[in-house]
C-alpha cells in the first residue's frame, strides 16, 4: 500500500448553526490547516497516488478566503468539512482539519 498526505492553509469564514448559546454562532474566521491523507494498493501511470497538486486544487481552491456556509450545504463544522475532504478524492480516506491552535477534527472511512 502506498500513502501521501497533503498539508496547507486556507483562511475562511464561518458561523455554526447551534442549539445553545455559542459565539461560534457568529460569523468568524479561520487560518485553517488541513491535511488530507491518501492510499492506493498501485500507483498510476505517473507513478502516484495522486498528483499533491490535484489534491490542492480539489480541497483549496473551492474552500480559500470563502464564507464555508455559503459554500457547504451543511453546518459547517470542523467534522463535517474532514468528511467531506474525503468525498472530493476517491483516493483520500482520512482528513485532519485545525480550525485553531488546539482544536482539531479528523474523520476516517470505514473500511
Amino acid at each position: 500500500m502506498y500513502y501521501i498526505e497533503k498539508t496547507f492553509e486556507i483562511s475562511a469564514s464561518h458561523q455554526l448553526a447551534l442549539s445553545y448559546p455559542s459565539k461560534c454562532t457568529q460569523l468568524h474566521g479561520h487560518n485553517w490547516k488541513i491535511t488530507v491523507y491518501c492510499r492506493s494498493r498501485e500507483l498510476n501511470e505517473e507513478g502516484m497516488v495522486i498528483d499533491f497538486s490535484e489534491v490542492k486544487r480539489r480541497i483549496k481552491r473551492p474552500l480559500d478566503h470563502q464564507n464555508l456556509n455559503q459554500v457547504f450545504p451543511f453546518n459547517p463544522t470542523a467534522e463535517n468539512i474532514a468528511r467531506w475532504i474525503t468525498e472530493q478524492i476517491p483516493e483520500c480516506y482520512k482528513a485532519r482539519v485545525q480550525e485553531s491552535e488546539g482544536n482539531v477534527a479528523i474523520y476516517e472511512k470505514d473500511e
